[in-house]
């Protein structure tokens, strides 16, 4: 216990001194060994010991974790490293590499500065490392990379010491590509990874050594030592030599940013508020004394505590007692307690300032994504972009009528825990569907709510979410109201494809000036009139007002955006979700009194305009594809290639390395149900594979009206598909 309450004196007292911190997170590619590393750095600071470094697994506490050997959850600790004589203090999140559980590394990106990118030296860079690589950039947070595997490129491939230096040198290229592609700016400002300067690592991690330039100086081990200490097996002498925490340590103090460094950036790209004010300089400086700028990545239940918000502190301090405002929130929250995570512990602390990540408890309002502050009105923090969607849903039910009410609680508890699961309750059946990123996703959050939350459910089979979208122009369509008093006339039309990638990307959002929104707009393809009349995003659907001066719409125009919204949360032909879908309404007849003119006769209107203009502009379903990305020898090359052709795949590449094939495909995600099972028997368990969500296509005509018949049918709705008529008062 005296060695633990060291270890928190340590952090505590570097807490203080932003320039001796490093906020950081460890991203790659499934099973490539970003937990290994982690231990071993956990190690390399007296937190677990040296024995166990690799094989602990600290930082996957959760059983299901260790019973399937992946990540599912981002753990977050902070931790003490001496260099060159000094201490300084590493808060560091381990994150997953599953695809499934990409939603968690966007939310950690947003806390940290640097990132560690782990690759494997022998599968190289793989779909979820360019993913991680990409929400890094985005975030502006600055990567180095570590390249763990090393051992097996000499003991299983027999590669000798000049052909290593070549195929390492690749891997270093391929990663600079990526970079060079997603940001050009910030590679040529010095983001490039490079192993002659010392952001680059080698080693591995689960024999506990590691090797860069810097690390080479200091030894005096060579690259041709490393590879003959692997050579003989003798990995325990080069553990001792070249220890990996202290390679990866050094080089994370060395070339990434401290918080002082980093927000000046940071806050540039992930704040929108005006930048004179003394929050924005605060933010910028990382002042501990300046107002509280605190933003939620990640919300987790303590059984004792309740729910504990972590988050990036960007100004200010947090002290227990104090009163912040909650995004969002009508009342003001009071803070608790005041942490910080060792893996799966969290440990009270005084207070915590600026530059740091902390764990706080007592924010009943808040949710991933909220910014806490104790200014009054503070521009908030931008909404966190999440790189895939929710693109299968299961109905969940309570085993026993008792436990109704409780469902409905966990569910709400579970969806505020993790954004990328979608809750929604249907209404006419009764049925709560639950939304993931994959199978994976919602059998993992099945079994939490069983396990944790003690409600025993049952699911059914995964189905697929569609989405809904026009691919023609209608209007004006006139939508009346009840009492025929309101009349509405709205025009739809396809988004442009431009701004629907802004969207997307979060680039636009409600939250900035018009001014600024109004000139990316238009960079993008939209007319300056449009661009300047929005009055509503949601989801990557748009709403336009382009009426001059009529009376009461000021005043009427939420309950207007009320109906939009309720026709893009389930369009009219499925009740699917929709998206890329332009409205705007051209005109207006409203009644002057505004007892007529109530929600009950304004959203009504508002709704039946748009869904009967949608009918008419050609609506139809796209599909969620996924890339499909298959390494496998080449005998068995035939099956994998048939298996994916049978499911109305494309494959888009095939190289050849050695005896392996690489194949690239796409296919649908209602199409690879029960696709590991059956890839596994048609190539006799050989292949390799991963998957990644690579957005919507329109569905085959030959296929949408079986498709659209069976979504109405399970909704309860009727089979025959919808027309406009059916929408339009008389």
């Amino acid at each position: 216990m005296g060695r633990r309450k060291k270890m928190v004196e340590r952090v505590t007292a570097l807490m203080n001194e932003p320039e001796k911190i490093r906020n950081i997170g460890i991203v790659a590619h499934i099973d490539h060994g970003k937990t290994t590393l982690s231990d071993n750095l956990l190690a390399g600071a007296g937190m677990i010991s040296k024995e166990l470094a690799g094989k602990q697994l600290f930082m996957d506490s959760d059983e299901e974790e260790q019973q399937r050997g992946i990540t599912i959850d981002a753990s977050n600790v902070s931790m003490v490293h001496q260099y060159d004589g000094v201490d300084y203090l590493i808060n560091l999140i381990d994150t997953p590499g599953h695809v499934d559980f990409g939603g968690d590394v966007t939310r950690a990106m947003r806390a940290v500065d640097g990132a560690v990118v782990v690759i494997d030296a022998v599968e190289g860079t793989m779909p979820q490392t360019e993913t991680v690589l990409r929400q890094a950039l985005k975030e502006h947070v600055k990567p180095v990379l570590f390249i763990n595997k090393v051992d097996r490129l000499i003991n299983e491939l027999k590669v000798d010491s000049q052909e290593m230096q070549i195929r390492l040198g690749k891997l270093i290229d391929h990663v600079n590509k990526l970079i060079k592609g997603m940001n050009e700016e910030r590679y040529k400002a010095g983001w490039k990874v490079d192993a002659a300067v010392g952001t680059v690592a080698f080693g591995s991690a689960l024999y506990n050594w590691a090797i860069s330039v810097p690390m080479m100086k200091k030894t005096g081990i060579s690259f041709n030592d490393v590879y003959n200490y692997c050579r003989e097996g003798d990995m325990k002498t080069l553990a001792d030599k070249c220890p990996l925490h202290e390679a990866v340590n050094d080089m994370v103090i060395r070339f990434l940013p401290n918080p002082l460094q980093a927000q000046e950036g940071r806050i540039n790209v992930i704040w929108h508020g005006d930048k004179k004010t003394e929050i924005a300089k605060s933010m910028a400086t990382a002042d501990a004394k300046g107002d509280l700028a605190f933003m939620v990545t990640d919300i987790s239940m303590d059984p004792h505590a309740g729910e504990v918000a972590t988050g990036r502190l960007f100004s200010g301090t947090l002290t227990r007692g104090l009163e912040v405002e909650v995004t969002g929130a009508a009342k003001k929250n009071r803070i608790q307690q005041v942490g910080i995570f060792m893996g799966p512990e969290r440990l009270e602390v005084e207070s915590i300032p600026a530059g740091n990540i902390a764990a706080v408890t007592g924010l009943r309002d808040a949710f991933v994504g909220s910014t806490v502050t104790t200014l009054d009105g503070m521009t908030p923090f931008e909404s966190i972009k999440h790189a895939s969607e929710p693109v299968v849903t299961v109905a969940v039910e309570a085993k026993h009528m008792k436990d109704l009410p409780k469902l409905v609680e966990v569910l709400r508890q579970v969806a505020k825990e993790d954004p990328t699961l979608s809750i929604t309750l249907n209404e006419e059946t009764g049925e709560h569907l639950m939304a993931g990123m994959g199978e994976l996703h919602l059998e993992v959050i099945a079994h939490r709510i069983e396990r944790d939350k003690k409600v025993e459910i049952t699911t059914t089979p995964p189905i697929v979410v569609y989405r809904e979208t026009i691919r023609g122009k209608a209007g004006p369509v006139e939508g009346k109201s009840p009492n025929r008093h309101n009349r509405f006339y709205v025009h739809v039309e396809p988004l442009e494809q431009g701004v629907r990638d802004l969207i997307r990307n979060g680039e636009i959002s409600m939250r900035m000036t018009e001014v600024e929104r109004r000139e990316k707009l238009m960079a993008a393809g939209m007319g300056k009139d449009e661009a300047k009349s929005i009055v509503a995003i949601f989801e990557s659907n748009i709403y336009i007002d382009m009426t001059k001066g009529i009376q009461h719409l000021n005043e009427t125009m939420e309950l207007i955006l009320e109906g939009f919204e309720e026709v893009m949360k389930a369009g009219p032909l499925s009740r699917e979700p929709c998206m890329g879908v332009k409205v705007k309404l051209v005109d207006a007849k409203l009644h002057e009194d505004a007892v007529h003119r109530g929600p009950a006769q304004v959203i009504p209107a508002s709704r039946q305009s748009i869904q009967a203009a949608m009918l008419m502009a050609d609506d139809t379903l796209l599909e969620p594809y996924q890339k499909v990305f298959i390494q496998v020898p080449q005998d068995q090359m035939g099956g994998a290639t048939k298996e994916i052709q049978g499911r109305r795949g494309i494959i888009y590449n095939m190289t050849s390395e050695g005896d392996t094939t690489i194949i690239e495909s796409k296919a649908p995600v209602a199409e690879l149900f029960g696709f590991a099972g059956d890839i596994r028997s048609a190539t006799e368990g050989r292949a390799m594979w991963s998957t990644e969500f690579v957005g919507f296509e329109t569905l085959p005509t030959s296929l949408s009206s079986e498709i659209i018949g069976s979504i109405r049918q399970r909704k309860g709705l009727k089979k025959e598909l919808p027309q406009a008529a059916d929408y339009l008062s008389p």
